[in-house]
């Protein structure tokens, strides 16, 4: 695939400015679902749902319910949650994650491995994508890899150890008006990658507050593993 034209690239050496956080307002009328290591806590309920019989109980709680998903722990990876975003997909009518940082939220399809492939498989132009990577944000579309400064590396590379978001909302927004009918993007994120660091990077996907660049946000998450019987090590 032929790569997508670059544009101009500041020195990747410099810390980047700071940029400021949009999103939408927290939603009201939601369950409030709080996400540290495997464990999901529902006020003082807690649930470990790689267990099976905790994911029958979670299921049961937010079936039908919209569910705001936060994060204690900084340290929440994104392969720790996936038994819970699972469920979360197959169960709750609306699923929303909060910015660490700011009082807002965004609202998400969520797509295992499989449901990803079907959805890149969809004929549809764009396709747009971000590979959340340690070393940066890689932009993908159905024509080809958005370059970056070194054409071997992330399209948007950290800068100074942080998220590049004002370069990744700037970038972005230029893709979206090349493929202006592509209305959905999907966030995949190694499965190494923090929970706020993913919610951190949705907020590049906002031009401003309340204004997103794309009517859907997909985020992609690991195929759980197979659950444990009761009674299981």
């Amino acid at each position: 695939m032929a790569p997508v034209d670059a544009g101009t690239w500041a020195d990747a050496t410099v810390t980047p400015a700071s940029a400021p956080v949009y999103g939408e307002p927290l939603p009201d009328d939601v369950l409030r679902l709080v996400l540290s290591g495997e464990q999901a806590r529902l006020g003082a309920e807690a649930f470990v749902p790689a267990r099976g019989q905790d994911a029958d109980r979670l299921a049961e709680r937010v079936r039908g319910r919209d569910v705001l998903v936060t994060v204690e722990d900084a340290d929440t990876f994104l392969a720790q949650t996936s038994d819970t975003l699972a469920v979360l997909r197959t169960q709750a009518r609306a699923v929303w994650l909060q910015h660490p940082d700011a009082p807002v939220a965004y609202p998400l399809v969520l797509r295992d491995e499989q449901g990803f492939r079907a959805w890149l498989e969809e004929v549809a132009p764009g396709k747009l994508r971000i590979i959340q990577r340690a070393d940066g944000f890689e932009l993908t579309t159905s024509v080809g890899k958005l370059p970056g400064p070194d054409r071997n590396g992330p399209s948007v590379p950290v800068r100074g150890g942080r998220q590049d978001i004002a370069t990744l909302r700037r970038e972005l927004a230029r893709l979206k008006g090349r493929f202006t009918t592509s209305e959905d993007l999907c966030l995949v994120p190694s499965f190494g990658t923090e929970v706020v660091q993913v919610a951190r990077a949705l907020g590049g996907t906002y031009a401003a507050p309340e204004e997103g660049l794309f009517d859907t946000l997909c985020l992609v998450y690991p195929t759980p593993r197979p659950a444990l019987d009761a009674g299981s090590p």
